[in-house]
């Protein structure tokens, strides 16, 4: 008979162009907190970043829905709801799963533009345009060179560590997701769209770093006025001086700590 834990799961979601052991040290921290802890990955990714690397073809093409599906199947596995906690488009699939009521809670950083974020900053744009100046790649795995991820990811770090972290965290990315949220706008059954109304739905924290060039402040706090329509907790933090590797990079333990403080004031 299979044991079962009064401990509450943390799931762990990534986003583009990050491979899932980028959580490790995430994990282990919650752990130790006295939470269980997972970090599974993208459907198509390989268990390392150099395998997943060399295995461009089965990432691509999987989409925001497809990935949300199957965080959610995995969620169905556990005792009882979990928290989720996701950077940038894994910001966006928690946002989707917490509205489908099956999570306890959920922290998105830096996320990924919800259906209804409208505005388009420049840098973002920049960013997004690595996959969506070609149609091609909505069916195909999009890499980052070193300089691209040194502008979107590791701008706020020095030269050194943005290297270091492209050697150790990246890998390619399915364009379908980019191209998804590009025309959501225009799609009324849009994969990126979330039920920011729900009323019944767990609390909710919006993370941002203030010199994010991927997910500029301006798109996190959009999504946080969206839900102003809900009863339910939403809450948002503004990180200074932080880039879009804020969760990866020599300060990550200043989010966790912040996440973890977060969970236990909302008594999850």
């Amino acid at each position: 008979m299979a044991e079962t834990s009064d401990r509450t799961t943390v799931v762990f979601v990534h986003g583009l162009w990050m491979h899932t052991s980028t959580w490790e040290p995430w994990v282990d921290f919650f752990k130790s907190n006295g939470y269980d802890a997972i970090n599974p990955p993208w459907p198509g990714d390989s268990p390392t970043v150099a395998e997943s690397r060399a295995n461009p073809d089965a990432i691509a093409g999987h989409g925001i829905t497809e990935v949300a599906d199957h965080y959610a199947s995995i969620i169905a596995k556990l005792d009882k709801p979990p928290i989720l906690i996701g950077h940038s488009f894994g910001g966006l699939i928690v946002q989707i799963l917490l509205s489908r009521g099956i999570a306890a809670g959920a922290i998105a950083i830096d996320p990924a533009p919800i259906k209804g974020v409208w505005q388009l900053p420049v840098s973002a744009l920049r960013v997004a345009s690595v996959a969506l100046k070609n149609p091609l790649n909505r069916k195909r795995a999009v890499s980052l060179s070193l300089k691209q991820f040194r502008y979107g990811f590791a701008n706020a770090v020095s030269e050194k560590e943005a290297s270091e972290l492209f050697e150790r965290t990246t890998i390619p990315a399915p364009g379908l997701p980019l191209f998804q949220v590009a025309a959501a706008s225009l799609n009324p059954k849009a994969e990126s769209r979330v039920d920011t109304a729900n009323a019944t739905r767990g609390p909710l924290l919006l993370i941002s770093g203030e010199s994010d060039h991927t997910v500029p402040p301006v798109l996190v706090k959009s999504a946080h006025k969206l839900y102003e329509a809900s009863s339910a907790t939403t809450d948002f933090k503004s990180f200074p001086h932080r880039g879009h590797s804020l969760a990866i990079d020599h300060g990550w333990n200043e989010i966790a700590d912040y996440s973890l403080e977060w969970t236990a004031q909302q008594g999850l």
